[in-house]
């Protein structure tokens, strides 16, 4: 049932304290409202959003106030402009306090909100107590007892908390993948979604993010729980990581696909083994190392010589005449099924360990 505009004026009339009063007094003198005044009606606007009245349910309620002062005044003809002019500059400066009132308060309790978001946004992605997340995910939308994907995004420019592209992509983010948590770490847009597939919150952050503003995302696999967050995270991070390492194209990573460059970096002194006794000798061919493994790249990345050599834009015969040369070089053959394991288990290492361009540690 609608609420009518008296029943409206009963239910928040604390927040006119004083003004009638006021109002008969600038009929009399003609005066502005003072200064403490205009402060008490600040204080009211703040009380007002304190209470979540809608600003525009305070404005209507000091014009319905000033109408009515208005029509009980018996004012001669000859003040009547005056006392109209000085009633609406009373009305003025009540409903401008009370506006920057109501705005102060608005922005401080989005600063806090904010700060409240971020404060927990840190305790999520770092693993914090789960029973203290899990009592405040709530007021985030999150459920905390089923499982989440974290979609981590890495820009040209790094995300800030005011940046307007910030806002855009959060905004872009939560209409296309609805319940979604968004902030940014350490430069990085952080998306908390609830678990689906990977693929496609991959795809709906770069839609956010937009064509026009290129970057990886790097999406984690789905755990459920408070700590879920934080495994998922650390996968998403990884997977950003390891593109950058592995010099992938700006794009979408999902930190499934890269477990087998996870299984290789944990044993880090076997990788620069592999690396030194299969690559090293390399660097004895014209040119160095580096165009002979963009060669085994191609190689294995394409599965087939023609194809490679296009990619390379090399003729068919060159490219051949370049895995000769590796297998000259190493030993290994990058058509046999068996030798050609060991010489890409070891060019991913050599990009993972940025060789030949980086020397590689010393071997224990």
């Amino acid at each position: 049932m609608a609420v009518s505009r008296s029943s409206r004026m009963s239910a928040h009339s604390a927040l006119l304290d004083g003004y009638p009063e006021i109002l008969d007094d600038v009929c009399r003198t003609g005066r502005r409202l003072t200064r403490r005044e205009r402060d008490a009606r600040r204080r009211l606007g703040v009380a007002a959003a304190a209470d979540n009245v809608p600003l525009g349910t305070v404005v209507d309620l000091y014009l319905t106030a000033t109408r009515r002062a208005w029509a009980d005044l018996t004012v001669p003809p000859a003040r009547a402009h005056e006392v109209a002019g000085a009633v609406l500059d009373a009305a003025n400066d009540a409903i401008v306090a009370l506006t920057k009132g109501y705005d102060e308060a608005q922005r401080t309790a989005i600063r806090a909100e904010e700060a409240a978001r971020r404060e927990f946004v840190d305790d999520l992605l770092l693993g914090g107590d789960p029973g203290r997340l899990a009592e405040r995910a709530g007021r985030f939308g999150l459920v905390l007892t089923a499982p989440h994907v974290v979609a981590v995004v890495r820009g040209e420019q790094p995300f800030g908390d005011t940046d307007e592209r910030t806002r855009r992509a959060a905004e872009l983010a939560r209409s296309r993948l609805g319940s979604a948590l968004v902030a940014t770490k350490e430069g990085l847009l952080v998306c908390v979604v609830p678990s689906g597939d990977d693929a496609a919150v991959a795809d709906r952050m770069r839609e956010a993010m937009g064509h026009d503003r290129p970057g990886t995302v790097g999406v984690g696999r789905p755990y459920p729980g408070p700590g879920g967050v934080a495994r998922s995270y650390d996968d998403a991070r990884t997977a950003l990581d390891l593109a950058r390492r592995l010099g992938l194209p700006a794009g979408q990573v999902l930190g499934a696909d890269l477990l087998v460059y996870q299984v290789l970096g944990r044993d880090r002194a076997a990788m620069v083994d592999l690396v030194a006794t299969v690559l090293e000798p390399l660097r004895g061919a014209r040119g160095g190392a580096q165009p002979l493994l963009d060669t085994l790249t191609a190689y294995f990345t394409a599965g087939s010589a023609a194809a490679a050599a296009r990619a390379l834009h090399l003729s068919v015969r060159a490219f051949t005449y370049r895995l000769a040369r590796v297998q000259q070089l190493t030993g290994y053959d990058p058509v046999a099924p068996a030798q050609r394991y060991t010489l890409e288990t070891a060019v991913l290492g050599a990009r993972m360990l940025g060789w030949p361009a980086n020397d590689l540690p010393p071997r224990g």
